[in-house]
């Protein structure tokens, strides 16, 4: 049987469309200006609604790829070295004992407590809720995949499993984003179910500058290959001052 492996790729992005092109010009495209009539003052914001872009219907083939499971090393390091040093203290006790020695005093001290002390105690009702906040997270921790920066790419091959990092992703969608003439600056933040950008356009009209960026970074999604269909936002503004 074969392994699967998790790898962390980048597809090359398709080439970029020619600025001013239409932004609904992809699949599934659903993005709309409320207010086109809307004269361009300085400190004016743009902002696109939130659309899913769905992949082709050629691209979108293939098995389901889901979230990478995290194999969670510092948690299981953690719990396996707080029961070895239990488990330890107390054999070691118990062979002391064997051995004709003193019980330890640990011991002593704890049956004390544990024999005086009532339900309503509150070192008592502390380590209750030690023990039950600690039982939650661990049961988290397995039920949940974890590795949140990890995005899943389709599966196009049983044997092969690919993802991208949502910081590269980010990098991507940045560097396209650049390359709109009229963009001054721009910020990417790339979630698991959403992908925000914000851009400063110093010159041009910003609706034509908005509409580029849809289409720049709608061929860019489509281009990571991902698995999902993230909804895009896309907010322009003039630069302070």
């Amino acid at each position: 049987m074969s392994e699967e492996r998790p790898l962390s790729l980048a597809k090359d992005p398709d080439p970029e469309p020619e600025p001013g092109g239409h932004p609904g010009a992809g699949p599934g495209t659903a993005d709309t200006l409320e207010n086109p009539d809307i004269p361009d003052t300085p400190g004016m914001a743009v902002s696109s609604s939130a659309a899913r872009y769905e992949p082709d219907a050629a691209a979108g083939r293939g098995r389901p790829a889901g979230r990478f499971w995290s194999v969670r090393r510092a948690p299981a390091a953690l719990v396996a070295l707080v029961l070895l040093l239990c488990a330890a203290v107390l054999l070691y006790d118990i062979a002391s004992v064997r051995a004709e020695r003193p019980v330890g005093a640990w011991r002593r001290r704890l049956a004390e407590e544990l024999s005086t002390r009532t339900l309503d105690d509150p070192w008592v009702i502390t380590g209750a809720v030690l023990a039950v906040l600690a039982g939650a997270w661990l049961i988290t921790l397995a039920l949940t995949p974890g590795l949140r920066g990890l995005l899943p790419m389709r599966r196009e091959s049983p044997l092969l499993r690919a993802g991208i990092e949502r910081r590269a992703a980010g990098v991507v969608l940045h560097d396209r984003a650049l390359q709109v003439p009229g963009v001054r600056t721009v910020r990417v933040r790339v979630g698991r179910r959403r992908i925000r950008v914000w851009a400063q356009a110093h010159f041009r009209d910003l609706h034509e500058v908005r509409a580029d960026l849809d289409a720049v970074l709608e061929t860019g999604i489509a281009g990571l290959g991902l698995a999902g269909a993230p909804a895009l936002t896309v907010q322009v503004r003039r630069p302070k001052g």
